[in-house]
């Protein structure tokens, strides 16, 4: 302790470089400088009274603090700086001394630690680096725990379906409660801090993290993002002050606009003005995140600027008071992609002032540069100041300075099986039916036989940030379905045809002659991504996942030619296809040709038995689209919520006989998607009737409700979204074709009715307008409820 204390004493007087003069300011403090952490009088100081106010709390501990230790809590530091978990099964307990110091000497905010190790090498890792900060170092400041939690945490938790996936269930108290169960599992480890969730846009389907989205609409996108964010935090750590609101940290990403990348290739310029920024990208930021404990930026550029040095809305306007930060590595692309700053020194000051963000990892560390910067003048010390009080303030509200440990129950929360039952229901609600026609699904068990075709079918395909070897834990379609029948007489039958990514047809015969013999016949076709160690091994394949672009989104290899060949070969048998995907599989002709269509976005653990279940009817599907489906890659940008004017429509078309019908838009094609946003079929049927509104004429700031009700007219239960869309008939600037203003979730068993009520804020209506702020302007709203290709009932709403 006296060797810390003895390099800290000069950092204090060297950060500030004044004459003498000023040494009676320094007297005048209510701290001594030899002994930071303690009053003059006495007295606790404020920053360790659990029971003061955050604010008093971060003011109080901030002028303690040297430069050095300011510009420690902006760095992201790594466990594996004082751990070695370089292999996944080690478990020696046994830490590095001189690693842990250098760390937290100069990374000390924040520490990665999203590794795939055994848990009790964890925890004891963990307490070993919040021990010494809260022991060994002058004022005691623990860190944050950082790690992944996407689709579920990343060091052997429970998987989830990916986002896109979650979000095809319309279903946020589901999601709020699958989050809530993703922080239970890492917050017994100590963890404090989860990169999720993405809230990017997919409306750029080529990009390769359209899986890690909640989908193309900003509405749908916020909602879930909103419930993933209050799962997340809510609650309080063990043991924490009763001035702490948040248990874990969840981080909204990437702040703004990443997920529309110019040719869909990952980290590319977006291109765009302010009205579709703040219209579109921002909207699920401000719905989801100023409540969130953190928020990290995009690596890419909006309309020339880097994301990282562009973030005035956050702090100015939002009013956004926690913890902002770079992703790993961005900084330096300011001086090797973006070419605005040459130096490391100018990368820092511009991130960091136009900002007000820490530094990830994964680079050179630029903010390193801060102490000697702040010293010669060319970085304002208030830059530095306002970014450790949001690290501050964002730890103070997890009440890390009471208790930043593991727990030694940590086990008690791991896995459980109330966590995989809620998984269950996920993972059912998640698969949408596209197609059904002449109800071939579900299938009966009094079928004899049944084919199982296809690279998806005895394989688990789970999207992108998940760790080494997940899928063991995961259930393939295969093991679903021979689970599912195993107290039948139904016989499978199981040939894959072809692989994924190969051109081989040779298993194509096999696969026919298991369709031949069988009553009906699932093919499961589509893309695939890898775990986070595999997705990043030179010499690996995949389809979807971070840097992984595509420029036809078809099916690869021999998949199509699987698919033509089982149809072709059993005209008069049910073919249904599924596809297990990460975006959009562009393929008409499937949608032309199969009898039934199942879209399983990537699953959780447990999807291979809720495909299972589904395809048997146990289940009845409830997803809905919530990204449309081009015909191709050419029809692209396919997104429903289109501004007006933008999608004429005189399609030609290429016939099954190859011959030719010409059209304009487009010559051979269709712009209208395969299957749009909020589409997807049930084995019931359901009417609406008495659409009313709350009032037909409103003000300019008055709210408004859409109450409709809606029946089973079929023979099962089921659930229905219920959707609302509206469009602003004339306004001063071009707008949305419509856009989806709310919905609601409902289960009917046959026969009942339900009347259902969405409420719609009047700031839903409003349009950046020419004088560049929101207005909601006086007109006339048409009001819709249906999908974004359907309209079941329709109202027209005047606002005066």
């Amino acid at each position: 302790m006296r060797a810390l204390s003895t390099l800290l004493l000069p950092l204090v007087w060297s950060a500030v470089e004044v004459p003498a003069t000023r040494l009676d300011v320094r007297e005048d403090l209510h701290f001594p400088l030899h002994a930071r952490a303690t009053n003059k009088d006495g007295s606790t100081p404020i920053y360790k009274n659990p029971d003061a106010a955050i604010e008093d709390r971060v003011d109080d501990l901030l002028p303690r603090m040297t430069l050095e230790e300011k510009v420690a809590q902006l760095i992201q530091g790594d466990m594996n700086g004082w751990m070695n978990f370089n292999d996944p099964l080690d478990d020696t307990l046994t830490f590095n001394q001189t690693g842990l110091e250098l760390m937290m000497s100069q990374k000390a905010g924040s520490i990665w630690g999203g590794y795939l190790t055994p848990w009790d090498k964890f925890v004891y890792g963990v307490t070993v680096g919040q021990r010494y900060l809260i022991e060994n170092t002058t004022l005691g400041i623990p860190a944050l725990i950082q790690s992944e939690g996407l689709h579920g945490f990343t060091n052997n938790g429970t998987i989830w379906p990916s986002p896109i996936g979650l979000a095809a269930s319309f279903n946020p108290d589901l999601l709020r409660q699958a989050a809530a169960t993703i922080a239970d599992e890492a917050e017994g480890l100590g963890i404090s801090h989860v990169f999720a969730p993405v809230l990017d846009l997919s409306r750029e389907l080529r990009w390769g993290r359209v899986e890690e989205n909640f989908g193309e609409d900003p509405f749908l996108t916020g909602e879930m993002g909103h419930a993933y964010v209050t799962g997340l935090q809510s609650g309080r750590r063990r043991n924490a002050s009763s001035s702490a609101t948040a248990r874990m940290a969840a981080t909204c990403k990437h702040f703004a606009a990443f997920g529309s990348p110019q040719g869909g290739l990952n980290t590319a310029q977006v291109s765009g003005g302010e009205r579709e920024l703040r219209t579109m990208y921002l909207k699920p930021f401000n719905r989801a995140c100023v409540e969130s404990l953190s928020i990290m930026t995009a690596y890419s550029s909006y309309d020339g600027i880097p994301a990282i040095a562009n973030t005035p809305d956050l702090r100015n306007e939002w009013g956004y008071k926690y913890w902002v930060t770079t992703d790993a590595g961005s900084v330096d692309l300011l001086i090797n992609q973006h070419d605005t700053c040459d130096t490391r020194e100018c990368a820092a000051k511009v991130t960091l002032e136009n900002g007000l963000s820490g530094e990830m990892g994964g680079g050179s560390y630029t903010f390193l540069t801060l102490p000697d910067q702040v010293r010669a003048g060319t970085v304002d010390v208030k830059y530095v100041d306002e970014t450790v009080k949001a690290m501050l303030r964002t730890k103070f509200t997890l009440g890390l300075f009471e208790n930043p440990y593991p727990y030694e129950d940590y086990l008690s929360t791991l896995r459980t099986q109330e966590t995989r039952e809620l998984l269950h229901s996920m993972e059912q609600e998640t698969i949408v039916l596209l197609e059904n026609r002449n109800n071939a699904l579900p299938l009966s068990e009094s079928i004899s036989s049944l084919a199982l075709i296809g690279p998806q079918v005895d394989r688990v395909s789970f999207g992108d940030y998940v760790f080494f070897n997940a899928s063991h834990n995961g259930i393939s379609p295969l093991a679903g379905f021979t689970q599912r029948l195993s107290n039948t007489s139904v016989k499978i039958t199981y040939e894959q045809g072809c692989e994924l990514w190969s051109n081989d047809p040779s298993g194509i015969p096999a696969a026919i002659a298991a369709a031949k013999a069988a009553d009906a016949s699932v093919v499961m076709v589509g893309t695939w991504s890898l775990d986070q160690t595999l997705l990043w091994t030179p010499g690996t394949n995949a389809t979807t996942g971070e840097h992984v672009d595509l420029s036809d989104l078809g099916l690869v290899g021999a998949q199509l030619q699987l698919v033509q060949a089982v149809r072709d070969a059993v005209p008069d048998k049910p073919v249904i296809v599924v596809l297990v995907s990460g975006k959009p599989v562009a393929e008409p002709w499937i949608q032309a040709h199969a009898d039934a269509v199942v879209q399983q976005f990537y699953p959780g653990e447990l999807g291979g038995l809720a495909l299972a279940e589904v395809i048997f009817g146990d289940v009845n599907p409830s997803g809905k689209l919530p990204v449309s489906f081009p015909r191709s890659v050419g029809t692209t940008p396919v997104f429903y919520n289109y501004l007006k004017g933008a999608r004429f429509i005189d399609p030609g078309e290429v016939l099954d006989d190859g011959s030719l019908k010409f059209g304009h838009q487009y010559v051979l094609d269709s712009p209208v998607p395969l299957w749009s946003f909020g589409h997807g079929l049930s084995y019931t049927t359901f009417n609406y009737t008495d659409l009313q509104l709350s009032k037909s004429t409103i003000g300019t700031d008055e709210d408004f409700s859409v109450s409709v009700t809606v029946h089973n007219t079929g023979d099962r239960e089921g659930k229905e979204v219920v959707q609302v869309y509206v469009t602003d008939l004339v306004s001063s600037v071009v707008t949305p074709n419509q856009e989806l203003v709310g919905f609601q979730k409902v289960n009917l068993t046959p026969g009942e009715s339900q009347k259902v009520t969405i409420h719609v804020n009047s700031t839903q209506l409003a349009v950046w307008s020419l004088s560049s702020k929101f207005v909601v302007e006086p007109g006339k709203f048409s009001i819709k409820v249906g999908t974004s290709d359907q309209t079941f009932l329709n109202a027209n709403l005047t606002v005066g």
